[in-house]
């Protein structure tokens, strides 16, 4: 469906037209070939996200979007990331605080880890219900979430994972 504030639905391209705060240009960094219509498919292993910033290119527009906000700070504290555990945005996110932990040695970082709720579709032993998953899916989404903990918990000052499920979405 169509944003509630945009009748012209082909002008929807990015999560964030659906949003109705008017977010900053600097503050969205898409990543090209991950769009829906991009060459790459989906960012589904850490390795991917990880690569994404290995790219000079990519490192340089990041740095250059974060110096953008830092020199506005007239007492910068620190940072909190956000970060998707469970698919490829884990790799981003531990290449972005490694990134934020060597540029800014001084200055804490918050990270906290997402995962999101399995879909419902079954009752489990528990009286839970959950969807049954692919197994290639299943280990993607465990080897993601515990390579995600290791590296974003290595390089923030404290690291929180954050679930509305009790197993952090992995089963």
């Amino acid at each position: 469906a169509a944003p509630a504030r945009s009748q012209d639905a082909p002008s929807v391209r990015l999560w964030s037209d659906y949003l109705n705060v008017h977010l900053h240009p600097k503050s969205v960094y898409v990543i090209r070939q991950y769009l829906h219509d991009g060459d790459c498919g989906c960012l589904e292993a850490f390795g991917q996200g990880e690569s994404l910033l290995q790219d000079p290119a990519c490192v340089e527009e990041l740095e250059d979007r974060l110096h953008f906000y830092v020199e506005e700070c007239d007492y910068l504290q620190g940072f909190q990331v956000l970060c998707d555990l469970h698919n490829g945005f884990s790799g981003v996110g531990a290449k972005v605080t490694e990134l934020l932990h060597d540029e800014y040695s001084r200055k804490g970082i918050l990270t906290w880890g997402l995962t999101p709720v399995l879909s419902a579709v079954g009752v489990n032993s528990n009286g839970w219900i959950f969807s049954p998953q692919d197994p290639q899916n299943s280990f993607y989404r465990l080897m993601n979430t515990a390579l995600g903990i290791a590296h974003l918990s290595r390089h923030s000052s404290l690291f929180c994972p954050l679930s509305l499920s009790g197993s952090l979405g992995i089963k």
